[in-house]
């Protein structure tokens, strides 16, 4: 079994990655970390050095070589702007949306000028959430609302796994 997740920057998707990997036995895989891994580069230094469409090539590019099987894979927020990419992560498994609304989002990203998110220039942060929702939705077989704990939407993933997956 593997399961991918998707969902904005700080909806959890790295920390409910490790902590689903645990609770079920499977590997864990950041493609963000992959990513810096093979580039040698912080994401927002990859941005910054190269611009956002060349960062998603990358990003797509990178994201289309992971293969894994019984393993969880967080993906960037920006994986679901590929569509090579989201096909290659369904043929692995399924793919989970973690879901937040825009005020969470706002809230948990505070100063995100070095998080490394892929955000077009003059694009708001509010024009991210209503572009990327959408895609997020078509792509996921899955949704998970984010929770007010970690350990209360792990345990509701799992129990959504058990019974849908």
């Amino acid at each position: 079994m593997t399961l991918t997740l998707i969902g904005l920057p700080s909806s959890g998707k790295s920390t409910l990655g490790v902590l689903l990997a645990k609770a079920l036995g499977l590997k864990f895989i950041d493609c963000d970390l992959v990513i810096q891994e093979k580039t040698g580069k912080l994401l927002h230094e990859i941005i910054a050095e190269k611009g956002v469409e060349n960062f998603l090539a990358l990003e797509e590019e990178i994201n289309c070589e992971i293969f894994s099987e019984n393993a969880i894979i967080s993906t960037g927020g920006s994986a679901v702007y590929s569509q090579r990419a989201m096909k290659h992560f369904k043929s692995l498994g399924k793919v989970l949306y973690i879901k937040i609304d825009y005020d969470t989002l706002k809230e948990r990203l505070g100063d995100y000028s070095h998080r490394g998110i892929a955000q077009r220039q003059g694009e708001t942060l509010l024009d991210m959430y209503n572009e990327r929702v959408p895609l997020y939705e078509k792509w996921a077989d899955v949704t998970q609302d984010s929770l007010d704990t970690m350990s209360e939407t792990v345990t509701s993933l799992i129990r959504t796994i058990s019974e849908q997956i």
